[in-house]
């Protein structure tokens, strides 16, 4: 299916969502683009597209809507507050829906829009802003063959990868919160283990070194150490994101009784930077709450 001409709006323009947006336009679909702040919006419209005042407004002219904003609560905003988008989307619009939610909240959110005639993908994204901005994130979807239908190729022009976990909603948000649990996990590991670098005297940036270059090694540490390096904690992904992600994760597990001893574990963690005043800094400032040890300065 061509995208020439075809209207996808996307509400929400932070990290992931400004790229993603980006990615459908270099795409060629006709874009349209809503945030809470106004001068997000009027930014890509420098590099064209549309901007509109409301979700509302977007879903006016759109019947695919992705939505890329923090959690369930934004979501509800986005869709059912003033301006929101539900009662404005035609019928068999599809609504795509990217954050981090509990999957039971996204198993009623698709009834609830199917009943008003409206589509949905339960469409958790991975990745990071550098990967949505190249079109190279991956999406973890699940949703009705007739949603795929309607969507069409706007998926593939955001993501690299794209799976197709269910033919109803949940098992998406599912496999994204799995995947939370393991970049929590592995962001707190990898703090616990440079601040014991630290502690003992061992040179941060030696450290770095051998570790992304032995078996020891994971994303997380090389990507999130690299800011412990710069001292540079201007938030990709904040620290109270992993508050409720791993939040997320813990009710999840703790309905069936499962344990999770790691997870617990690192959502302390991240509970513990965030009440020191770190919060909405970069994840890896996760390493803050060790005592005794001193942090890369700026160079």
């Amino acid at each position: 299916m061509s995208s020439q001409g075809i209207a996808v709006g996307v509400v929400g323009l932070g990290a992931m969502g400004k790229g993603m947006a980006g990615s459908l336009r270099r795409s060629g679909y006709n874009v349209y683009v809503a945030d809470v702040r106004k001068e997000a919006a009027d930014t890509f419209v420098e590099d064209g597209g549309v901007a509109c005042s409301s979700p509302a407004e977007v879903a006016k002219h759109c019947e695919i809507l992705v939505s890329v904003v923090v959690n369930a609560a934004q979501t509800e905003e986005v869709l059912f507050g003033k301006n929101g988008a539900a009662n404005a989307m035609k019928k068999g619009s599809v609504f795509v829906m990217c954050s981090t939610v509990d999957p039971n909240w996204s198993v009623a959110l698709e009834k609830r829009l199917n009943d008003m005639g409206i589509l949905y993908l339960d469409s958790p994204i991975s990745g990071g802003a550098a990967k949505a901005a190249s079109g190279e994130m991956t999406i973890m979807s699940a949703g009705t063959p007739q949603a795929y239908a309607k969507v069409g190729g706007a998926l593939d022009a955001m993501a690299a990868k794209v799976y197709r976990l269910g033919d109803s909603a949940g098992a998406g948000s599912k496999v994204k919160i799995i995947n939370q649990l393991l970049a929590g996990v592995h962001i707190a590991a990898a703090a616990e283990a440079m601040a014991l670098g630290l502690r003992e005297g061992v040179d941060a940036a030696s450290l770095y070194e051998v570790i992304t270059n032995s078996a020891g090694n994971s994303w997380m540490f090389e990507n999130r150490m690299a800011h412990v390096l710069a001292a540079d904690y201007t938030p990709l992904s904040a620290v109270d994101i992993f508050v409720k992600d791993l939040g997320l994760v813990l009710d999840t597990a703790r309905a069936s009784k499962f344990p999770l001893p790691l997870s617990s574990t690192a959502h302390q963690m991240f509970m513990q930077a965030s009440t020191a005043g770190f919060g909405r800094e970069d994840d890896s400032a996760v390493i803050k709450i060790f005592p005794g040890i001193e942090l890369p300065g700026k160079k």
